[in-house]
């Protein structure tokens, strides 16, 4: 299902009217991974998939055929549902996984420091990988290393050196190209850009004036002529506008070409970065952050390759790390915690998060003016994405210290994967990776998430011989539009749809008329999502005023006109009982400000870890 919002309506008022538009009975059953109709893009489902696991952080991800290589800082991985410290295997800051059973490789070739990033070659014979590492499997590589796709042996015929960590890597035809805050390559100066031969690893032409800061993030286009860069640089080649933060450059020689979306985003310096950058052949899409002075984005955004012209923004507040394309639909992960200008979650006392927003490829509406004060910028009336309801639950971890959970997205069409630090995901065990799947082969087994006393009705008895019913909606991680029954005495009296998430609930009320006076009613609701998942809540009972009819009918379907106001409170009442109790009490989802430590484009990685190994000439 969609959220469909457009200016001039404020976005959260635009959502109080869809929402009570369609609280006024049965319709199309919508919802994200069971839409409508075939402009509706689906989601994947929100089933957390067994996934092996990891005992510190995950920075980088790439599918290969259907093996899963994942980079980050991590000495151990273990089994899906093995709890932290047992069956554990070494596994130092890479390894793979089986990408359709989740199960781990045999891929172990121990990596004595951080790895940042991972790409594979065109043909995916061979990966690439990059970070702050100066052996592996104690064969001396500085910062860059290349395995066999098909053995997993480390290459012996490329061996190229950095003298920084090594943060971004792609790849085009025979050009591996890499992003950085080194500044020397296999002895020649490179400013934090510098581009390889793919099978020798010479180093290539592609260069640019990069005096500070760090590349952070780096896309080739589908034709091989552009990188994009992005990172905490301030200039490129001497430019600001594009080039504060965020560069278009020619393939071959790394002089700066148009770039239109980095002349009203600036990201760079202490304070601001441009986090991540994946591109399709509909553009590029790029995360950010900012602090303080010197930035002014959080969020994600969606450039044609045409110039860089802007395509959409969603400015929801709150850093984003990570965003990935799959086919008509955008998944990215960040720690959001207000999206009021494009309809999407308010901001909430205490601060609440959601960390796995997903968008519509296409622009879809229009941002509002920004609603929280002068320290955000104001990008209302620009294109946004259409939000869809794909929520699954995925806390903080403790390893960086930052209070993030998930740090980025892989994907292919069938398959949508997270890393990061967290330890819990839909309130089981799963720790630094997990996988989701579309529903044709998600178990499609995450229904309603209010019971109990917490989805129970209220009951009143309006005038003689009725009783009006009265519940807040229930939530569903990746469906939108649930199924209403009320039960009388455990009859089903009543049917009607409506939609919710858990960010907003609105109350739905129904009167049921033809009652006995002096009879005793006793009422519940059942919740029912498109794939059958259902739950009941707790029951209510009330005595009905007026005259004792001489035989109360079963049922009466009379409604009233329901009630269409939203919720007034926009949080849910209730956390979802957990599936497994964990051994120990994951830490709370809300954290404090700040939101993050100075920079995070910088500080959860080690610049140069281990120490700074001298430059090395290229055998």
């Amino acid at each position: 299902m969609l959220w469909r919002f457009r200016s001039p309506v404020p976005a959260i008022v635009a959502l109080a009217v869809l929402f009570g538009a369609i609280f006024t009975g049965a319709g199309a059953a919508q919802a994200d991974t069971s839409p409508p109709n075939a402009s509706t893009p689906k989601t994947v489902a929100a089933d957390a998939l067994p996934t092996a696991q990891i005992n510190g952080v995950v920075w980088s991800q790439v599918i290969v055929g259907n093996t899963v290589y994942v980079g980050g800082e991590f000495t151990k991985a273990r089994p899906s549902g093995a709890p932290a410290g047992t069956s554990e295997v070494s596994r130092n800051n890479l390894m793979a996984y089986n990408l359709s059973t989740g199960v781990m490789t045999s891929f172990n070739p121990s990596v004595n420091g951080v790895v940042r990033a991972i790409t594979a070659s065109p043909d995916g014979s061979r990966i690439y990988v990059g970070g702050g590492f100066s052996t592996v499997g104690g064969v001396a590589r500085s910062r860059l290393a290349a395995f066999s796709a098909t053995t997993g042996a480390l290459l012996s015929d490329w061996k190229p050196t950095a003298n920084g960590t090594v943060r971004a890597l792609d790849a085009f035809g025979g050009t591996v190209y890499a992003g950085g805050s080194f500044t020397s390559t296999s002895g020649q100066s490179r400013q934090r850009a510098a581009s390889f031969n793919g099978p020798t690893g010479a180093v290539g032409a592609w260069k640019g004036t990069i005096p500070n800061g760090a590349v952070n993030a780096l896309t080739v286009s589908p034709n091989g002529d552009r990188v994009v860069i992005g990172g905490s640089f301030t200039s490129y080649n001497g430019a600001t506008t594009p080039g504060y933060g965020m560069a278009a450059t020619n393939s071959s020689t790394g002089a700066g070409v148009t770039w239109n979306i980095g002349k009203l985003i600036k990201n760079a310096g202490p304070n601001g970065a441009i986090l991540s950058l994946t591109s399709d052949a509909d553009g590029v899409y790029g995360t950010g952050y900012d602090f303080g002075a010197g930035a002014m984005f959080e969020g994600t955004f969606r450039a044609s390759w045409s110039s860089g012209n802007i395509v959409w923004i969603e400015d929801c507040h709150g850093d984003t790390y990570s965003a990935v394309p799959v086919g008509d639909v955008v998944y990215t992960t960040a720690h959001a915690h207000f999206c009021g200008n494009i309809g999407g979650p308010p901001e909430t006392t205490p601060r609440s998060y959601h960390r796995t927003l997903t968008f519509t490829k296409a622009a879809g509406c229009t941002i509002a003016p920004n609603q929280t004060g002068s320290s955000y910028f104001n990008f209302g009336g620009r294109p946004c994405p259409t939000l869809l309801a794909f929520f699954p639950d995925i806390n903080t971890g403790t390893y960086t210290g930052q209070g993030q959970g998930p740090w980025n997205l892989a994907a292919n069409s069938q398959y949508v994967l997270y890393g990061g630090e967290f330890t819990i995901v839909n309130n089981k065990r799963q720790q630094g990776l997990v996988r989701f799947a579309v529903s044709s082969i998600a178990p499609n087994k995450e229904g309603p998430k209010a019971t109990g006393a917490n989805f129970q009705p209220t009951l009143s008895t309006p005038s003689a011989n009725s009783v009006n019913v009265t519940w807040k909606s229930n939530y569903d991680r990746d469906n939108a539009q649930l199924t209403y029954q009320v039960l009388r005495n455990g009859v089903v009296v009543r049917t009607q749809t409506g939609l919710s998430a858990d960010w907003i609930r609105p109350s739905i009320s129904w009167t049921d008329t033809g009652r006995s006076g002096g009879t005793t009613y006793t009422y519940q609701v059942r919740a029912t999502d498109p794939f059958g998942n259902t739950v009941t809540g707790s029951s209510a009972s009330i005595q009905a005023t007026g005259a004792a009819n001489k035989t109360a009918p079963d049922q009466t379907i009379t409604p009233d006109a329901p009630a269409n106001a939203p919720d007034a409170t926009l949080t849910p009442d209730v956390v979802p009982t957990p599936d497994v109790v964990p051994d120990v009490v994951p830490l709370p989802d809300v954290v404090p400000e700040p939101e993050v430590q100075q920079d995070p484009g910088t500080k959860p990685m080690p610049i140069d870890a281990p120490v700074p190994l001298p430059e090395v000439p290229a055998a």
